[in-house]
């Protein structure tokens, strides 16, 4: 027994029970498929409905008591989780006998969540198994963990620890200058790492360093076979860059610690749903399940967790589901970003954060100069580009990305630019790429 499931079992988690427990999810057939999962929705939705005061008393206020459908269970919020976990425990659970941690805020939403055991212990067998597809064994292969880390001495070394459990030497990325990159690559050349994990921003602003520097990773590195990425979004540029420049494949990874991965790239390229742990749906503003194809909000349902009710809970996300899709194989076929990185414009129209990315891509994209930037919105028709950069963007680039401003949102709009030397990261290192501080 390797080091990490030593340590879990220690501690309570039932670890080889949960390794027995997927396999057998995954031998469930094709055909027979939707009629297990759906067993198990009503399974989890009845013992909440019954173990969890908590749920109940939201139940009640919903007018869903006596839900006779799945899609007439009221979709669950952050908002409605922000409140003592103490009250949000299923009976017979506490903190003493459960896996508690809390989210990172970065949705702006932060609480405190908690899992049973066995649940707890399944999230790591699908983890472990997930990795394995791909050759990687997470057990004994290095990873080079591109991550912030707690600046707290307990929480720091609380990490330290749990990185060398792991398997991962990490880097940390609250300082992304060429100094420091310099002193990353050093470490590619003597340590023999398998692959990397990290935030997406932060691994992409490195490939650009190496490409800077005329590196491929893998020539310094030959033992590196896959690079991870993880809690931003992965854009097809961003991809491309990374496989150039790093020389290894571009694995896509998408979850919430609160649930479990919800999906990862396959072995054929797709961003699969994870179906063994989870339920996910793609519905309406109503909560009503949107057909394969269709863009909506993303709301999942931990089928195993008995400490806390996560049943059809908003992940903050927006998806499509590709129609080629069954109900064991599911594949996301576009995740577009979080629900909250929306803005509103003068003219009443809405658009999401994202549409800055192809606002700036023929600029920021192009010439290389540009490393990293975020958008601020500080009124309905005023937004500023704070940026990172060899020398400042020129009038005419200037000129081009208010042309595209016009083109992608509408007329009239202010556009400031501000070049930094580091943009700032969470406390968890994320990088917030687009902010409103107007009310929405």
């Amino acid at each position: 027994m390797n080091l990490l499931e030593l340590t879990l079992r220690l501690k309570g988690f039932p670890i080889a029970k949960a390794k027995e427990r997927l396999k057998a999810i995954k031998k469930v057939k094709d055909e027979e498929y939707s009629l297990f999962i759906g067993e198990l929705k009503k399974s989890v939705f009845e013992y909440h409905k019954e173990n969890n005061t908590s749920y109940l008393s939201f139940l009640e206020k919903s007018n869903a008591l006596n839900a006779k459908s799945w899609e007439e269970i009221p979709i669950l919020t952050k908002t409605d989780l922000q409140q003592p976990l103490s009250q949000r425990f299923s009976r017979g659970f506490t903190s003493k006998n459960s896996y508690v941690n809390k989210t990172s805020g970065s949705s702006g939403h932060p609480f405190v969540f908690a899992k049973d055991k066995f649940s707890h212990a399944l999230t790591w067998a699908n983890i472990i198994a997930t990795y394995k597809q791909h050759g990687i064994d997470y057990h004994s292969d290095l990873q080079a963990r591109f991550y912030g880390i707690p600046l707290d001495k307990k929480g720091y070394y609380k990490e330290r620890i749990k990185d060398v459990l792991s398997s991962r030497y990490r880097f940390p990325i609250f300082d992304l200058s060429d100094e420091k990159m310099e002193s990353f690559l050093d470490i590619f050349r003597r340590k023999k790492f398998s692959y990397i994990n990290g935030y997406t921003s932060s691994i992409v602003l490195f490939a650009k360093f190496l490409k800077k520097k005329n590196i491929v990773l893998t020539s310094v590195c030959p033992t590196l076979k896959h690079c991870l990425v993880t809690s931003e979004m992965l854009f097809e540029d961003d991809k491309k860059i990374l496989e150039m420049q790093l020389g290894v494949p571009v694995l896509n990874e998408y979850g919430a610690s609160e649930l479990d991965l919800i999906a990862f790239t396959n072995t054929n390229g797709d961003l699969q749903l994870n179906n063994e742990t989870l339920f996910v749906e793609i519905v309406d503003e109503k909560g009503n399940n949107l057909p394969y194809g269709d863009k909506g909000r993303i709301v999942v349902t931990s089928l195993y967790n008995k400490a806390l009710a996560m049943i059809r809970y908003d992940i903050g996300d927006v998806g499509i589901i590709d129609p080629k899709s069954t109900p064991k194989t599911t594949i996301l076929k576009q995740l577009i970003g979080r629900t909250n990185d929306i803005t509103t414009l003068p003219s009443g129209k809405t658009v999401p954060g994202l549409t800055f990315y192809y606002v700036t891509k023929s600029v920021i994209e192009d010439d290389g100069n540009v490393k990293e930037f975020v958008v601020q919105q500080h009124a309905l028709n005023s937004f500023t580009i704070i940026y990172t950069s060899e020398v400042p963007l020129t009038q005419e680039n200037k000129g081009i990305i208010k042309k595209a401003l016009d083109t992608y949102l509408e007329p009239g709009l202010t556009l400031s630019f501000k070049r930094v030397d580091v943009l700032d990261r969470s406390a968890r290192g994320k990088l917030k790429q687009f902010e409103s501080f107007v009310e929405q």
